[in-house]
């Protein structure tokens, strides 16, 4: 799971990334290692799997993660090579989703690359070089097809779509905004690998004033255009996530509740592209370790066995599986939920649903 995280100077997008590298070094709620200088990664905040771990008296608890990369050097002019150009492009295109970092706060001190702060501005003028990056693709893509379709005409349906999502992009509109597609184009728009086409997650960036209240204008901005393109949008603030990520799990709650803030916009962030790329976890239990495994939503059993070993799907046998809230009914129990018929035992079509409690039985 590889996100990256983008936007202008001086939106926040570094203090949010330096919040996210800092909160793995002592504090137990994102664990974080080094994969190369600007790449951190965290774990997926999910109390099943402590809870899994206490009532089975694990001696490891594994969670699930999510690698963000902090993209740096955009400009105007980036498609034609300005700034870092096309390596700015090219770290876009390894990640498969998008945290856009949008200014929405007001602050005399922090100068705004453009003289004033006008978020949807500011995601147009990013957006804008995606575009015209995706349009040269494909430009080179509908040449090469309609070689093709002169001797094949089964080439003209591929042909008639790269045509309309180079129409819709020609309007300013990102290829994600196009929502009518059916299974098949959807995996022929996918394969194009269009930066437009990737989820996005616009990251609102707010002052400690607004983070508590109702949306500023600012936000409010951002949620309708966001709206538009079928994309969501997450209210942080990351000059508090900075302050979070120093402090050990005792002082970020009591920091959390003297804010009146519920939920860390960290972990809202992270629960948010988990979703966002259509991710669930299965979980696996015992004395020796709790895990949680992510997969794709929709996964079967088989392939699902395959995440912890190749061998667990070939020999793939069933799979005996509980959901995680009636297990925790029953205090953890196999026992009890065997007599109450809740532990139920499937076959290779089941498809693995979020929260299932596996144990895989299998046979090389």
């Amino acid at each position: 799971m590889k996100m990256g995280i983008l936007g202008l100077p001086n939106v926040g997008k570094s203090t949010l990334f330096n919040a996210i590298t800092k909160a793995g070094a002592e504090a137990a709620n994102y664990p974080f290692c080094t994969i190369e200088p600007n790449v951190g990664v965290v774990i997926v905040p999910d109390k099943r799997v402590s809870t899994l771990s206490e009532v089975y008296n694990s001696k490891k608890t594994i969670y699930t993660t999510i690698e963000f990369s902090d993209i740096a050097g955009l400009v105007k002019g980036a498609s034609k090579g300005e700034g870092l150009g096309n390596k700015f492009l090219g770290h876009i295109r390894e990640v498969e989703a998008i945290v856009h970092v949008v200014r929405c706060f007001e602050d005399p001190n922090v100068v705004h690359v453009d003289g004033k702060v006008d978020p949807v501005n500011d995601i147009e003028v990013i957006n804008t070089e995606l575009v015209i990056a995706d349009m040269e693709v494909l430009e080179r893509r509908i040449q090469k097809t309609e070689k093709q379709a002169k001797a094949d005409k089964s080439a003209l349906k591929d042909l008639e779509l790269l045509k309309r999502i180079y129409d819709v992009l020609a309007e300013d509109r990102v290829a994600r905004s196009i929502t009518d597609l059916d299974e098949t184009e959807t995996k022929f728009v996918k394969s194009l690998d269009l930066l437009t086409y990737k989820p996005v997650i616009y990251a609102a960036n707010v002052s400690e004033d607004d983070v508590r209240g109702e949306d500023n204008p600012h936000v409010m901005a951002v949620r309708e255009y966001a709206e538009a393109e079928g994309s969501e949008v997450v209210q942080i603030c990351a000059k508090i996530e900075a302050e979070l990520s120093e402090l050990d799990d005792e002082e970020r709650s009591i920091f959390l509740e003297d804010m009146g803030i519920e939920e860390a916009g960290l972990d809202k962030l992270i629960k948010s592209s988990y979703a966002l790329l259509d991710l669930i976890s299965f979980l696996t239990t015992g004395e020796d370790e709790t895990r949680a495994w992510t997969i794709k939503r929709g996964t079967l059993a088989p392939q699902a066995a395959g995440k912890i070993h190749t061998d667990f799907e070939k020999g793939f046998i069933r799979a005996e599986t509980i959901a995680y809230d009636k297990l925790m009914e029953v205090g953890g129990k196999i026992s009890a939920a065997k007599e109450k018929g809740w532990l139920r035992s499937e076959g290779k079509e089941y498809e693995v649903k979020d929260g299932d409690v596996i144990h895989f039985l299998f046979n090389v």
